[in-house]
This record gives structure tokens, C-alpha cells and sequence, in this order.
């Protein structure tokens, strides 16, 4: 499962399997939809099911093998500040990150508040890289809890965009990825609300993500105005900057 269809990233890695659901961004969660393909198809790593949150320390050798630099998304299945997995593990975790210097590592949690909790306690690394999902206005909280968190950078994923965010305040916030819900019964994202968090980008010197409309507005097409937007940061091991 190491290589991924996910255009922001190159491989995702999932040293934690299972979560419950955090708020309404979750309602069509496709990381529950696919385990319960990979629960079908017997894959022992799934077999408890999504609502079931596992560690597998066999999986924190896994980055050691790849040997090119590479982003690599963090827990696709799961969410890496649950709070049913231990600081312990999450400590193991980093440890295995800040040792693969020759990749980048993409975390993003719902769960900002046990984040700012770990974050004391955890080395952050120019090669990691940490994120928020913020899917309406009753989460925009996460941005500010976020930006107190010691990550060398910091972004959101606004997806699946669900409502209007009104203002953002994106001080500290160096990448912005949007994209609408891909799900059978995938709520509307409305093209105001996309440009609208383009235009704050542009005005506050972020990088701005375009990944997808969605299933019910262009199935899936990435073109926004017409044109495609893509910026990611820019990372090597010797240098840090956007």
C-alpha cells in the first residue's frame, strides 16, 4: 500500500489503522470505506475493521527501505493524534521520520488539540510536515492550534471543503490544499467558497493546492477558472523553504 493516487503526495504509510469519527468532514470518510474493501479482500492488517485503532510497530521499519527522495502521507487510514493511540507509539513514530531525512512526511489530524498536547514532547524536524483538516467554519479553531504547535512547516487540508470559511487568518500557514468530497453521496462544494480561499492565499503569501471538485460538481476535475493549480512546497534535506 505504499504508493498512492493521492496527487499531493507520493506514498502513503499507515504505522496506525482504525479511527472514529471527529466532526462532519468525516461523514463519508473514504479511509472507512476502504478498509472495509481490504477487511473484504482479507488483508490481515484490516481485519478488525475501521472502528478498531491499532498500532503496528512492524510498520516503522518501512520507511528505512526507501531510499529516494519522496513525500509520504502519514496515516491515510487512521489519524496519528487519536487518542487511543499511546504518546509512546506516536514518540516511535517521529523517531522513525526524523531518521529518513531523504523523505517528507505529511501528517494531518482532525484532532489539533492532542497535537498541541504531544507537541512538547516530539522533535519536529524539517522533514516533517504538519497539517490540519479544516472542512468548515466550526473547525477553523484548528488553524490556531495548529499555528502553536513547533512543526518547521505547517498546512491545511481543506477538504472536503463542506461550507463557507469566511475569513482566514493563514499567519504561519505555508500550503493550502482544497478539494471537494469524493464519496457516492458527496455533498456540493461551491466554486465562491474555492475562490475565495484562493484570493486569502494569494493576499497572505500561501501556497495554494487545487486537488479536485469532487463527485458532485465535475467529477473529479481539477481545473479551477480553467486552470490548474498545484503549488507545493519545496523541501531538500540541506535546506528548508517554501
Amino acid at each position: 500500500m505504499a504508493n498512492t493516487l493521492i496527487d499531493w503526495t507520493d506514498k502513503v504509510w499507515n504505522p496506525v489503522t482504525g479511527c472514529t469519527k471527529a466532526s462532519a468532514g468525516c461523514k463519508n470518510c473514504y479511509a472507512e470505506r476502504f478498509t472495509k474493501e481490504l477487511q473484504d479482500k482479507g488483508i490481515e492488517k484490516y481485519k478488525d475493521g475501521f472502528k478498531v485503532v491499532k498500532c503496528h510497530p512492524d510498520c516503522l521499519n518501512d520507511p528505512y527501505k526507501w531510499k529516494k527522495p519522496e513525500k509520504v502521507f502519514v496515516n491515510s487510514m487512521s489519524d496519528l493524534f487519536h487518542k487511543d493511540v499511546p504518546l509512546e507509539f506516536i514518540k516511535r513514530v517521529f523517531q522513525t521520520m526524523y531518521n529518513n531525512e531523504q523523505l517528507v512526511f505529511q501528517i494531518l489530524t482532525k484532532r489539533a488539540e492532542r497535537l498541541l498536547e504531544c507537541d512538547p514532547q516530539l522533535k519536529w524536524t524539517n522533514n516533517i510536515w504538519m497539517g490540519v483538516s479544516v472542512e468548515n467554519e466550526a473547525v477553523k479553531y484548528r488553524i490556531d492550534l495548529l499555528r502553536e504547535c513547533h512543526a518547521r512547516l505547517k498546512f491545511l487540508s481543506i477538504e472536503p471543503l463542506i461550507g463557507n470559511l469566511g475569513e482566514l487568518n493563514l499567519k504561519g500557514i505555508d500550503w493550502v490544499i482544497v478539494g471537494g468530497e469524493n464519496a457516492p453521496e458527496a455533498r456540493p462544494m461551491k466554486e465562491e467558497w474555492v475562490l475565495d480561499i484562493q484570493r486569502q492565499c494569494k493576499e497572505q503569501n500561501v501556497l495554494f493546492f487545487f486537488k479536485q471538485w469532487g463527485g458532485c460538481n465535475g467529477h473529479g476535475s481539477r481545473l479551477l477558472k480553467g486552470k490548474e493549480y498545484r503549488a507545493i512546497p519545496e523541501y531538500r534535506p540541506d535546506f528548508f523553504g517554501v
